[in-house]
């Protein structure tokens, strides 16, 4: 757990949050040219302004894992989920850290990525 903006918020680790994936939604909350230049395979992607509008999409009865590049941007959106409700936690260190782990990172096309 962290302190942002004076809440505690949960985290996990990269490496968690890929051997987690039956269990939680890996959301990837990074701007357009960060996700298209690479993300998980397996995340689903709402660019963090929009997180407020498509929050009745997203399901209630499972964890969701924000993720962004380093941690601050997915840090907002998983005190945003918790204040709606949600189970949210927040990957510790973002994509830089799935990528440093060794972790898959792809283009939408399924072709490797890169964190930019």
């Amino acid at each position: 757990m962290s302190m942002f903006h004076g809440h505690r918020i949960p985290e996990v680790s990269a490496v968690d949050a890929e051997s987690g994936q039956a269990q939680h939604v890996l959301l990837d909350v990074r701007n357009a040219d960060e996700w298209e230049a690479g993300h998980a395979p397996s995340a689903q992607w709402v660019p963090l302004p929009d997180l407020e509008s498509v929050r009745f999409t997203l399901p209630m009865n499972r964890r969701i894992v924000c993720v962004c590049r380093s941690g601050a941007r997915s840090a907002r959106a998983t005190e945003a989920l918790q204040g709606w409700g949600f189970d949210a936690a927040n990957m510790v260190g973002g994509m830089q850290a799935w990528a440093e782990s060794g972790l898959p990172v792809v283009r939408t096309d399924g072709t490797p990525g890169e964190v930019i």
